[in-house]
């Protein structure tokens, strides 16, 4: 099993700067795209940004040049550096990652219990 505990949420205004991290835990064998969502009250999950092993990055068009994804393979984290933060960002941001975990070397997927992010005006 592998565990996701997400940190950096709080409260920060508008045009504002936010870091979330995530570490992951448990019995890993190893980590292969690591990303976050956000949920927005009443609204679906979405795809904020994730990032591969490897170093590539994908974002939602509406983060592109004000997000920044990025990973410590060797600390098993990934960050999410925000930037110009808009109030309808306000929302609860879910770590997740595909990872192997114990005897198991298949890959599955993980949430964190997620960190709410409020953009005030």
């Amino acid at each position: 099993q592998v565990q996701l505990v997400e940190s950096g949420g709080g409260l920060v205004q508008a045009w504002g700067s936010l870091i979330l991290s995530c570490a992951a835990s448990g019995s890993i064998l190893s980590i292969n795209t690591m990303g976050w969502y956000l949920q927005a009250p009443g609204k679906q999950r979405n795809l904020v940004a994730a990032i591969t092993s490897g170093g590539s990055t994908n974002y939602a068009d509406s983060v592109k040049g004000r997000f920044t994804i990025y990973r410590d393979n060797a600390k098993n984290a990934v960050y999410l550096q925000m930037n110009s933060l808009k109030t309808e960002e306000t929302a609860v941001y879910y770590c997740n990652a595909d990872a192997s975990a114990g005897s198991d070397y298949s890959s599955m997927n993980y949430w964190g219990k997620g960190t709410l992010v409020t953009v005030s005006t």
